[in-house]
């Protein structure tokens, strides 16, 4: 009897380390001994640093065995150059319309979760006669590159608010942080920036646009998304999929009410920012509003509109289909290790 009930202690226990270590990935990989190597790249703004030394902070990466290196770039061609070259494996965070457009024209990736699901971004003014999305029409606006995530987001608000977009002209200047200090700066009439300083524009001397929280009227546009070559899917799935689950660890630890310290520390640390309000402003934003993919998957009507969107542009030619686009697979098996 005492062999028995010790047998079946031991089952007991052996089933609750087992049911243990899938929700902790820490105790997954603690035993898979030479740690993976994984070169990611991503955009650069401040929401995308600010996650970048947050993770660094609670080193879900470490905890899956992944050692990495991280470059930003300023825009999307360099993050498929990358890519395509293999000097990265995976891009975190980018918008994803230049991939869908690259994808058409037979380059091998795949676009394999999201990350930010909406944009965290509003439309700007410093000219006081210029009030709302409307009054934009024959007025300078700060974006990217054609077909770049800031240009696409731009004319996606200007197309919802019936502004003919060859009224408007584009100006390229960079990243949405770029485009704020010109707009403060008046260099332009107006231009789409960050939610870090949307209780702060009296400060620069500007204002948001009336129509312009882009997170309530592009609530499908999806802001950010991650993806890989079809390469290094073959060579580094093990290791891509670990990524994505301490992603996804860190997306939901953001979304809950104690992670306000650690996402202002990150911010202040990745930016030398010592402006505490911005950072507890966009932090607040992004408990709020619930845009980070904390379950990973990007829907079909999510690229959809995206896709129809690049169309509209003349960019892509034709819509196509959800799996020649997107490998949904990695997410699935990475949301396997955290649940």
């Amino acid at each position: 009897m005492p062999n028995s009930i010790d047998r079946r202690s031991s089952l007991k226990m052996a089933a609750a380390s087992a049911a243990s270590m899938m929700l902790d990935p820490s105790k997954v990989f603690a035993a898979a001994g030479k740690p993976a190597i994984v070169n990611m790249v991503s955009t650069r703004g401040n929401a995308t640093v600010t996650l970048e030394e947050a993770m660094r902070e609670k080193g879900y990466l470490a905890d899956v065995g992944v050692k990495y290196s991280l470059v930003n770039v300023a825009d999307g061609a360099k993050l498929l150059g990358a890519l395509l070259s293999g000097e990265s494996d995976i891009c975190m965070f980018s918008g994803f319309s230049q991939v869908l457009v690259a994808i058409e024209k037979g380059a091998p990736i795949k676009i394999l979760a999201g990350a930010l699901l909406k944009p965290e971004h509003a439309f700007y003014s410093g000219r006081p006669d210029i009030i709302s999305i409307a009054d934009l029409k024959g007025k300078t606006v700060g974006t990217g590159s054609v077909g770049a995530l800031l240009h696409e987001m731009t004319v996606a608000i200007l197309l919802k608010k019936g502004v003919d977009i060859n009224s408007v002209k584009f100006v390229n200047i960079g990243s949405a942080p770029d485009v704020f200090r010109a707009v403060a700066a008046k260099s332009v009439d107006a231009g789409i920036g960050e939610v870090d300083v949307y209780n702060e524009v009296a400060k620069y001397g500007v204002h948001v646009l009336k129509g312009g929280d882009l997170w309530r009227e592009l609530p499908h546009f999806t802001f950010q998304a991650s993806y890989a070559s079809t390469a290094a899917i073959t060579k580094k799935r093990d290791a891509l999929v670990r990524v994505l689950a301490a992603y996804a660890r860190l997306y939901r630890f953001l979304e809950q009410p104690g992670s306000e310290k650690t996402y202002i520390a990150a911010q202040k640390k990745a930016l030398g920012r010592t402006d505490k309000k911005a950072a507890e402003t966009q932090w607040s934003f992004f408990a709020k509003n619930k845009i980070y993919a904390t379950d990973l998957i990007l829907s079909p009507a999510r690229v959809d509109y995206i896709q129809k969107l690049n169309v509209r542009l003349g960019v892509q030619k034709k819509i196509m289909p959800y799996d020649q686009v997107v490998d949904v697979s990695l997410a699935q098996e990475a949301l396997k290790l955290i649940r």
